[in-house]
């Protein structure tokens, strides 16, 4: 695949699910791995909804790296942004889910959160050609935790600027990745003003600015298109262009909720490339793409893993056939 419309910028890893639901992570007697790293999910959900997608980001020359590249490649994602560490492992992450299926994050096996081969995504070697031909970054919050990938980061917003991308920022607050928890609330903040579009929890959104009202955080940012706050099975609220907004979640059987904001983020962005950012403007529209948004995400939560549950396109059309909210 060559120029991608939209780059997702992080980490790529494994996701061991705890295979016993409701017990603590010493409790656990078995882990099944599913891929993931919420830059990885949007960039294989976009692709399987029909919008070209790159993914750019670090993993280790070993076995984990090669199958996630491998997988990435399958889905046809573009992968040339990719960097290869030649000393540093793939990173796995132990999840653990309570007995309705949300997970929690619950370390890292044997290796501290800092020597993960994504920590090490080099400024330098960022693929520029992809950045030219973009439309769209995507980027999380969690590399800014490690100097090195905090850099790269910087690099890819000044090369978003250059070319005119819009970028979209998912909070993503993994505090299990920060080794210093201190440091996390100014940089996040520093970002705000660097991006266009915003998507945070609930509880992201009490923790950055003590409300949950995307047009508030809208008219204090001052300097975004839009902020969308999400509540789990409450639903969502929105704030894009002049329009706001509310709309409940679907009700459908949940099995696992990894990757759903992933999947969210995938549906939000390539409605956009569908209708333009002028549709913005037309209340109605974004009524309709935060819909789909919402039932790329409800899908994605009916089968355990993140990427395997992601929608197509087709299943998406089809489950809002005979799904209303």
């Amino acid at each position: 695949m060559s120029n991608p419309r939209v780059l997702c910028v992080g980490e790529v890893l494994f996701d061991c699910l705890a295979d016993q639901l409701g017990l603590k992570l010493e409790q656990v007697e078995s882990w099944t791995p599913y891929p993931g790293g919420a830059p990885a999910n949007v960039a294989c959900a976009l692709t399987k909804l029909g919008t070209s997608a790159g993914f750019i980001g670090a993993v280790g020359e070993d076995e984990s790296g090669n199958a996630l590249v491998r997988l990435l490649q399958e889905v046809g994602v573009d992968t040339t942004g990719i960097q290869r560490h030649p000393t540093a492992p793939t990173r796995q992450v132990y999840v653990v889910r309570d007995l309705a299926g949300d997970r929690s994050f619950a370390g890292f096996g044997e290796y501290n959160t800092t020597e993960f081969a994504d920590t090490k995504l080099n400024a330098d070697l960022l693929a520029q050609p992809l950045f030219q031909e973009a439309d769209f970054l995507v980027l999380g919050t969690l590399e800014l935790a490690y100097p090195e990938s905090g850099r790269a980061i910087h690099r890819a917003l000044e090369l978003a600027e250059l070319f005119d991308i819009k970028v979209l920022l998912d909070i993503n607050w993994r505090p299990v990745f920060w080794p210093d928890h201190d440091i996390a609330l100014p940089k996040i903040r520093e970002f705000f003003k660097r991006v266009d579009f915003i998507k945070l929890s609930k509880e992201e959104a009490e923790w950055l600015f003590d409300t949950t009202d995307p047009g508030a955080i809208t008219y204090r940012l001052n300097s975004v298109e839009g902020v969308i706050v999400t509540d789990g099975a409450q639903g969502i609220s929105y704030c894009l262009g002049e329009t706001e907004g509310k709309l409940p979640a679907f009700s459908i059987p949940v099995v696992d909720t990894t990757g759903a904001g992933d999947s969210f983020v995938a549906g939000f962005i390539h409605q956009i490339c569908q209708y333009g950012l002028a549709s913005l403007s037309e209340p109605e529209i974004v009524k309709k793409i935060v819909t789909y948004a919402s039932a790329a995400g409800a899908l994605t939560t009916m089968k355990p893993g993140a990427i395997a549950s992601q929608p197509t396109a087709a299943e998406v059309e089809a489950f809002l056939a005979t799904h209303q909210l």
